[in-house]
């Protein structure tokens, strides 16, 4: 009798939605929970700004921003191709995001959660976190002050969840966690 030696691939949780929706909260959470590093794109941009030094303007697509695009990938990359179980948290929108998700495939097992809330409670949280967070002057907050009415979630053939993080999380942390490690 011959002894599976492979290797099962390591976990890659995705967690997206839009600005506001409460992701980069639960992605910081469901790490600590299942015990691995979460990889988060805006704070990737926000020390990369802090590198720059002052004086940065930030834009939409301004030059840091396409630089935190490929580094952030590159940083998934790195650590699933060494066996690291990780969260991956950003706005990812499927048609900007599916390509670079794409490669990683192959190198993780992915489980997609989807975060969303009512528009109104979306809308006040980035109002405050931009009056309130030093850091958000990396982003260009204040084109995130509207709607997005072409926003389109991502959606691949991987396990998704949704989750409403209104008041809390629907379903709940437990929950989500088990998902995530299932």
């Amino acid at each position: 009798m011959t002894e599976d030696t492979t290797t099962p691939l390591p976990r890659l949780i995705i967690v997206s939605g839009q600005p506001g929706s409460g992701k980069t909260t639960l992605a910081h959470r469901v790490a600590r929970e299942i015990g691995c590093p979460a990889v988060i794109r805006d704070e990737i941009k926000e020390g990369m700004v802090h590198a720059h030094g002052p004086g940065f303007q930030p834009a939409e697509s301004d030059p840091l921003t396409m630089r935190t695009y490929p580094l952030f990938f590159e940083c998934l990359q790195l650590l699933l191709a060494a066996g690291v179980a990780v969260v991956a948290e950003a706005a990812f929108q499927h048609r900007l995001w599916h390509t670079g998700l794409g490669p990683l495939m192959d190198l993780g097992e992915l489980r997609i959660v989807r975060c969303h809330t009512q528009e109104h409670t979306m809308m006040a949280r980035r109002r405050i976190r931009m009056s309130s967070e030093p850091t958000r002057a990396a982003h260009a907050d204040a084109a995130t002050l509207t709607p997005e009415p072409e926003w389109t979630p991502l959606h691949l053939d991987r396990p998704t969840l949704d989750v409403d993080t209104t008041d809390g999380y629907r379903p709940g942390l437990e929950a989500i966690t088990a998902f995530c490690q299932a």
